[in-house]
């Protein structure tokens, strides 16, 4: 049988979410309490906080990514799915392009790299200034870097397992959360695919339930087809 094929039902064992089992959701590299992590510095600007987290996570979730790539191929991943959700990249022109999920991945990391290194978008010159459509392009590729660590999570969490890495990916996945949650930095309802590990993770983090109002139950009891994005 061909993997990945939107139509009927999925197979039974994908029901059962490794990732939210108690022994795997307690791994943390620190117990650092990122709430406060997250908060915007007194004097610093808020473009500058946004650029150099920004930055900082991209580089981490590229590197996370990059600890299983060699099992995210082609093959073993044919769609960009997370859950009962498959995600399309658009290029430049808007056009839709159906793509591997290695493929995605690649359209995210090469763009988001070609963003954050051009001094015109990423200033990091004293005197040079952000352009205005700054904080679209953070948002924009804040919900992609999402999409990557929701992939990472629903289809390689037992690769990471096997590498001893989960605690590396929880406390990633954590920071990112709060950072986005502080600025609205994604829209709720593109996270709410993973609100269940969100509230696992998150509710020991200080962090307010803000956007996870419409629950995990509600989407999950939704998603009996898959859902393109």
């Amino acid at each position: 049988k061909s993997k990945g094929k939107p139509n009927g039902k999925k197979p039974a064992p994908e029901e059962k979410k490794l990732y939210l089992e108690p022994e795997y959701t307690k791994s943390r590299i620190t117990d650092f309490e990122f709430k406060e992590l997250v908060m915007l510095p007194r004097e610093i600007d808020l473009n500058e906080w946004l650029a150099s987290n920004t930055t900082t996570f991209f580089h981490h979730i590229n590197l996370q990514y990059s600890t299983i790539s060699e099992f995210c191929t082609g093959e073993s991943c044919q769609t960009m799915a997370v859950c009962n959700t498959q995600y399309y990249w658009y290029d430049e022109r808007g056009k839709k392009i159906k793509c591997t999920a290695p493929q995605y991945v690649d359209f995210v990391m090469s763009s988001v790299q070609k963003l954050v290194t051009d001094e015109d978008v990423f200033p990091t010159k004293y005197g040079k200034e952000f352009p205005n459509s700054f904080e679209s392009l953070v948002k924009k590729i804040c919900k992609y870097l999402f999409h990557v660590l929701a992939h990472i999570y629903s289809s390689h969490f037992k690769e990471t397992l096997a590498l001893e890495l989960h605690g590396h990916l929880n406390t990633l996945y954590t920071h990112f959360i709060l950072f986005i949650r502080e600025f609205n930095l994604v829209d709720p309802k593109e996270t709410a695919i993973m609100d269940d590990l969100t509230e696992v993770l998150c509710s020991s983090s200080g962090s307010s339930s803000n956007g996870s109002g419409n629950g995990s139950s509600n989407s999950a009891g939704a998603q009996n087809h898959v859902k393109e994005r």
